[in-house]
């Protein structure tokens, strides 16, 4: 089986991030953009739609690619999808890239010593995005997110 890959309407844009961080792939609608429009793209590049929308339901098309989530915080749309997807959220944690959803590589040399000195320590693993070049590694920032995907993991 393939893992699902996601196209988050404009409004969930933290879950989106969220969703990258868990390892899945996931693309944020452009605003404005119209439902139809939406449901042509998640077809097309065989994704999930996620949406809080329930005017989508509207569309024919919806019933192939559209979830309507409930209204509510984070971890309630968290526990939604580990409920009626069997979402994974520790799937493969800080693979993809936060920003713009690429698979992250080896930081080289160069994106190393872009890293604050003091978050550089020895056997560190950092990883880079290949296309924007943002530079991850382990701070709290990380651990913080990580937090969250380790609770909505064991739900």
């Amino acid at each position: 089986m393939t893992e699902p890959r996601f196209l988050c309407d404009e409004m969930l844009g933290r879950l989106c991030r969220y969703l990258r961080a868990a390892g899945y792939d996931a693309t944020l609608a452009k605003g404005g953009e119209p439902d139809a429009h939406l449901l042509q793209q998640a077809i097309a590049e065989q994704r999930i739609f996620l949406t809080c929308d329930q005017k989508i339901l509207e569309h024919n098309a919806a019933c192939e690619v559209a979830v309507v989530l409930p209204t509510g915080n984070l971890n309630q749309l968290a526990a939604f999808l580990k409920q009626h997807l069997g979402l994974d959220w520790l799937h493969a944690p800080f693979s993809r890239c936060l920003v713009d959803n690429r698979v992250l590589r080896p930081a080289d040399r160069d994106g190393i010593l872009r890293i604050p000195q003091d978050a550089r320590r020895a056997g560190e693993r950092f990883m880079a995005c290949p296309a924007c070049g943002r530079v991850y590694w382990r701070g709290s920032h990380l651990r913080r997110m990580m937090g969250y995907l380790r609770r909505w993991a064991e739900g």
